[in-house]
């Protein structure tokens, strides 16, 4: 029963680190965000932690992820850093701190976090009714959707059409001289 009780501890440690903010995949969730499985190796650098480290202060890490877009690597620099800064480190031998531990005072002011750590929130925007103007009411969505289908459709048979004319019109002019 002692090894189950270190395995729920373990896996109470691992529920309560730190995790990047992703969005979720397709069309549909695209815009909501959630918590993902771990930052990027870019992100931590940008941040100025240590890889290794991270894992030893409650930094989810994960190498296989990849930052897609600016934003969302600069909001987790953001969120690691807001953590780095709120954490408070204890020297491992009590009167030897090392770099990167905190200082005697910070240490006297210490309290165990209780729920979440930094939670993510959903950003809420809001929206403003507006009047639909002529210009919006004159533009047909499906018919320029048909055009573009199209175009993208006929773009090869196009190409060879104007390339036969302008074979044929070199082959005017040079019976034409």
């Amino acid at each position: 029963s002692a090894g189950l009780g270190a395995i729920a501890n373990a896996l109470a440690c691992l529920a309560r680190r730190l995790r990047p903010i992703v969005r979720c995949p397709t069309f549909k969730y695209n815009t909501k965000i959630r918590a993902g499985r771990g930052f990027t190796l870019d992100e931590l650098k940008a941040a100025g932690i240590n890889v290794k480290l991270a894992s030893t202060i409650g930094i989810s890490v994960d190498p296989r992820r990849r930052n897609r877009s600016l934003e969302s690597l600069q909001a987790n620099v953001q969120r690691l850093k807001e953590y780095r800064s709120k954490l408070i480190l204890f020297p491992r031998k009590a009167g030897q701190p090392k770099q990167g531990d905190s200082d005697a005072e910070q240490l006297k002011l210490a309290t165990q976090l209780k729920g979440d750590m930094l939670p993510i929130r959903q950003p809420t925007e809001k929206l403003v009714a507006r009047a639909v103007t002529d210009e919006e009411k004159k533009y047909s969505v499906f018919q320029a959707m048909r055009i573009a289908r199209a175009d993208a459709r006929l773009i090869g048979i196009r190409e060879k059409r104007a390339k036969q004319k302008a074979e044929e019109a070199k082959m005017a002019m040079s019976k034409g001289e």
